[in-house]
């Protein structure tokens, strides 16, 4: 299981972009992080998709999306371009992924009511469902604040043991 090139791109074009809202001074990336978005200049999609060797075109099209789902905003005119809506960690990975209607399903079936394979569920759906799940609510879970201080490593976790499992 892959996740699309266009929830890729989003991802890597608004951690860019987070990354973008301190003073450009790497040592203030922090500090602007926990103290909320500053009055920055907005940054070009030619900056954006040149510092990540993206598309500027493709670019358009996925900030479209974003910005009719209000994580970011546009300012137009000479030195217009783009800002975040709201503060890195008021922006989860998921809902990043979710504005550029890319699902993240594991199964080959459409949806839960249809079949896997003539008409019924297969063995392993549920196995491929669940795990698709997990992917979902880790992404919800993670933040553009996560992914820029370098806070995603470690947070995979295995299950919780029920109590009897443990005596």
């Amino acid at each position: 299981m892959r996740l699309s090139t266009r929830g890729r791109y989003a991802v890597m074009a608004l951690v860019e972009l987070a990354a973008r809202t301190g003073s450009g001074d790497e040592r203030d990336t922090s500090h602007a992080l926990s103290e909320g978005l500053p009055d920055c200049a907005p940054v070009s999609l030619v900056e954006i998709a040149a510092a990540q060797e993206l598309s500027v075109a493709y670019l358009e099209q996925i900030f479209g999306r974003l910005r009719r789902a209000g994580l970011i905003a546009s300012a137009r005119g000479a030195g217009g371009g783009y800002r975040l809506a709201r503060r890195p960690c008021d922006i989860p990975i998921g809902e990043i992924i979710d504005a550029v209607d890319e699902p993240i399903c594991a199964t080959r079936c459409a949806s839960a009511a249809a079949g896997c394979m003539g008409g019924g569920r297969c063995r392993t759906h549920d196995l491929w469902d669940e795990l698709g799940e997990q992917i979902r609510l880790f992404l919800l879970h993670t933040s553009l604040a996560d992914v820029l201080a370098g806070e995603v490593r470690g947070r995979a976790r295995p299950p919780a043991q029920p109590q009897e499992a443990l005596r």
